[in-house]
């Protein structure tokens, strides 16, 4: 049976703002207030979209979440119309406002965690949405997430689909972001990398342990196929709130700093036990310093394994400016290991949100029988990518402020745009706003 891997890029919706509502992440605090580009920000997540296609790759999307999310003003006591409940929150709650207004779920490296058929118990693909439980803005798209999920992966002949866990910061959960899959091929049995994290001195942990045995479970992992490997809090504390920030796996590839691990030395002895076949290329510390990885996002890479066997990196436009890490990039190229190929890709507005290229994507391994299964408006293709971006240029802004989120009229182009979409894409009555 032929698998491949889908990568499913968030469309970055269009109240793409500037908040800084991601405590631990630097650059979302760095540009907390500047005027973003939501047009322009959904453009470059689709330009990167295309890339990807155009290296004969399969490519899916995750449509934005309905925002403002007024379900969540009415729960919290916002009550009157659509727009006296905004401007009851501006007035009174202006940073509660910003939470519900927040399009972070275009990072769908947080959606959830995907375990594909050939390493489940049952034999079907698995989906646990994230709970997000770590920041109040992204802890509310674990519904919507969920019902996305369902909407695409509806078939429970392929598909097994799981709740976000219970139990808010104790069973705090990020998704994908933190979780990784090596194997010799797709459609083999993979081995299951969770990364989890302990408070640094600076910030706290986002992914727990707790929550990524709980996944584990639920997704009938093999035991002797999982790894559970601890963070370190140098890395943790100089701003790599999530472990891609720090490393990437991908087929017989695990690409890492050399902080990443809190015993790196334990943790790889575990994988090659677990994986043989496993190739660890890992970038020193007096080569890439932590401070330099996490502003260029060099981890944060998308590991892409192309049509003909060779790697290639997707990295950010900002690991080509920094000197230290294009220096190491062309090194690790000139070496005879499996990355033999860079592409840089300009996805600035997520980046100065702080969200690379690995953030925007969600990987999802299928067989041709469950990708055929699956919704076909949420893959790819030219015509369907040209729809899309013609939909972003129609109703988008090319300049948000935080102060814009305090005016009803943007939350109407919201609305409408979303709308939209959902006649686009065949979804029906979709949204809460839609109810």
């Amino acid at each position: 049976m032929t698998y491949h891997e889908y990568n499913f890029d968030g469309l970055i919706g269009p109240t793409h703002n500037y908040a800084g509502l991601s405590f631990g992440n630097i650059a979302s605090a760095t540009n907390k207030g500047a005027a973003s580009n939501p047009k322009e920000a959904a453009l470059q997540g689709l330009a990167k979209m295309r890339a990807a296609m155009a290296l004969g790759l399969k490519q899916g999307f995750l449509p934005p979440q309905d925002r403002p999310h007024l379900k969540t003003l009415r729960a919290l006591g916002f009550s009157g119309s659509d727009k006296e409940i905004i401007e009851k929150a501006a007035k009174s709650e202006p940073q509660l406002l910003a939470n519900c207004y927040a399009a972070s779920s275009m990072w769908t490296a947080n959606a959830a965690t995907v375990a594909p058929s050939p390493d489940t118990g049952d034999g079907k693909a698995h989906f646990t949405p994230a709970n997000l439980a770590a920041n109040f803005h992204r802890s509310i798209e674990a519904d919507t997430t969920a019902r996305v999920l369902r909407h695409i992966f509806s078939d429970e002949k392929f598909f097994a689909q799981h709740p976000s866990l219970p139990g808010a910061m104790h069973f705090g959960d990020e998704g994908a972001a933190n979780h990784g899959r090596l194997c010799e091929s797709h459609g083999e049995k993979g081995v299951q990398l969770f990364v989890y994290g302990v408070d640094g001195d600076r910030f706290p942990a986002r992914q727990k342990k707790r929550a990524s045995e709980a996944v584990a479970r639920n997704h009938l992992l093999d035991p002797a196929k999982t790894v559970f490997v601890e963070q370190s809090k140098a890395a943790l504390d100089a701003g790599a709130f999530h472990n891609d920030v720090v490393g990437v796996a991908n087929g017989a590839v695990l690409f890492l700093h050399e902080q990443s691990f809190a015993d790196p030395k334990a943790a790889y002895a575990e994988i090659r036990d677990k994986a043989p076949f496993v190739d660890i290329i890992e970038a020193p510390a007096n080569r890439v310093s932590l401070e330099d990885c996490i502003k260029s996002y060099l981890f944060n890479s998308q590991l892409l394994t192309l049509p003909g066997g060779e790697m290639a990196l997707l990295l950010p436009k900002e690991s080509e400016e920094n000197p230290a890490v294009k220096a190491f990039v062309d090194e690790t190229l000139s070496k005879n290991n499996a990355i033999n190929r860079v592409i840089y890709k300009d996805v600035r507005e997520s980046m100065r949100n702080g969200g690379g290229p690995a953030c925007l994507r969600l990987r999802v391994v299928l067989s041709e029988a469950e990708a055929a299964a699956a919704n076909p408006h949420f893959i790819l293709d030219g015509q369907k990518i040209a729809a899309l971006e013609g939909w972003v240029r129609e109703h988008y802004r090319d300049r948000v402020t935080p102060d814009d989120l305090r005016d009803p009229a943007f939350m109407d182009e919201s609305f409408w745009a979303m709308e939209a979409l959902t006649r686009l894409l065949g979804m029906g009555a979709f949204y809460d706003f839609q109810q």
